[in-house]
């Protein structure tokens, strides 16, 4: 009875230490739930990654925008400019009859006008005379025009060269565009002196055919004037010696 009354008193003793100590909680692993995390942590890791791809794409846009708006290193303009000015200043020295609309019609009014019967036979060669002269100037305008045109071929050649250079090395669009108004600048430039060439050997080669006119209808009125009867030769005294 004694043992009995031991072993029940040891069992309150035990259960009492039991029942005194906190109950342990217990890890349950949840295979969805982990497969769940897992698909959202790279979700999220491709929208991060999706974000640096972006801001990458603009930063390289950005730098295109830059290379684009990047202006030519190489200028033209200014040998442009100073090839046409020469042309320009070779024309605006034309000598007697130059490129003057109202002076071109006052020399045809008078110095090219057909020969009348009134004028004088001086006048008639001073006439002629000034007409020459008229001719060898502008054949020696013409001639001073094409001497400048040739001085340009050269620095075309240069500026041709360099232009075509910069626009094959262009970084930008930009540049590839002012490169290429500037090759259409050079190629204008190249057609002013063509046109500066063509228009004084046009003027001499006119003043020519109008010299020569007007030397035939000259002809003709000092033809008509020997063949019309007068008075006869006159003698008169003439003193040769002193």
């Amino acid at each position: 009875m004694s043992r009995y009354r031991s072993f029940l008193a040891a069992s309150i003793v035990a259960l009492s230490l039991v029942a005194s100590r906190p109950a342990l909680a217990l890890i349950v692993f949840d295979p969805n739930n982990y497969v769940q995390n897992v698909l959202t942590a790279a979700r999220e890791l491709q929208q991060i990654n999706n974000q640096i791809t972006s801001l990458q794409n603009e930063a390289q846009m950005l730098v295109n925008q830059t290379r684009n708006l990047a202006s030519l290193p190489y200028s033209s303009l200014q040998q442009l400019q100073s090839s046409i000015q020469r042309t320009q200043q070779l024309l605006a020295q034309a000598q007697r009859i130059a490129y003057d609309v109202q002076q071109i019609d006052r020399a045809f009014a008078t110095s090219y006008a057909p020969a009348t019967g009134s004028q004088a036979n001086a006048a008639l060669i001073a006439g002629a005379q000034g007409r020459w002269q008229n001719s060898v100037a502008a054949l020696q305008d013409a001639l001073r025009v094409q001497a400048g045109v040739v001085g340009n071929l050269d620095t075309n050649r240069i500026q041709s060269a360099a232009l075509v250079t910069s626009s094959q090395s262009a970084s930008g669009a930009l540049q590839a565009t002012q490169a290429g108004n500037q090759i259409l600048a050079l190629q204008a430039q190249q057609l002013a002196d063509l046109t500066a060439t063509i228009a004084s050997q046009g003027r001499a080669q006119a003043l020519e055919s109008a010299q020569r006119a007007a030397a035939q209808d000259q002809g003709r009125e000092q033809l008509r004037r020997f063949l019309t009867p007068g008075q006869g030769y006159q003698s008169s005294n003439v003193q040769m010696f002193h």
